[in-house]
């Protein structure tokens, strides 16, 4: 599958999904993008201590914080910002995720959600370098690509005999 086919093939899974699967999946995946493992390159002067705490709490509370919580931790980290546009890529990563996350739970907008997928489908390819041509050739890649069809299309799926 090309990147541009792995681009499309997610939106329209996006798309297709119910409400509880796109909570589901965009809980999972911004819980997933904002891990500390992220953050461990990144110095300390590219952020204010203020702005460090900001994200510090907001990662920490991602699955039970609120669009006025995040909003006013993303505020405070957005003001604390020292780097001049040469961000770490894991403290870029967090911060887009965040915010793709609050502006879905202010907007409840399915684009915040195909966002955050492809954040989460790019974080993979810069660890794996993806081939463009073929993008699920590695299996982080396929796995992350399994990850997003499964979480999206759970409430689409017959129950498993397990589950009756």
């Amino acid at each position: 599958m090309r990147y541009d086919e792995l681009e499309a093939a997610i939106l329209r899974l996006v798309v297709g999904a119910d409400e509880d699967d796109l909570r589901v999946f965009g809980l999972e995946t911004v819980t997933r993008l904002v891990r500390q493992e992220l953050l461990d390159t990144a110095a300390d002067d590219e952020l204010t201590e203020d702005a460090w705490a900001a994200l510090t709490s907001a990662r920490e509370n991602v699955r039970t914080a609120d669009a006025t919580e995040l909003r006013a931790q993303l505020v405070r980290i957005d003001e604390g910002i020292l780097a001049d546009g040469d961000l770490d890529q894991g403290v870029v990563t967090v911060i887009t995720a965040l915010e793709h996350w609050t502006t879905y739970l202010e907007e409840n907008q399915r684009w915040e959600l195909y966002e955050l997928a492809i954040r989460s489908v790019v974080e993979i390819d810069f660890q794996v370098s993806a081939d463009l041509d073929d993008v699920l050739a590695t299996p982080e890649m396929a796995a992350e690509y399994a990850r997003i069809e499964r979480l999206l299309t759970a409430g689409l799926r017959p129950p498993s005999p397990e589950e009756t």
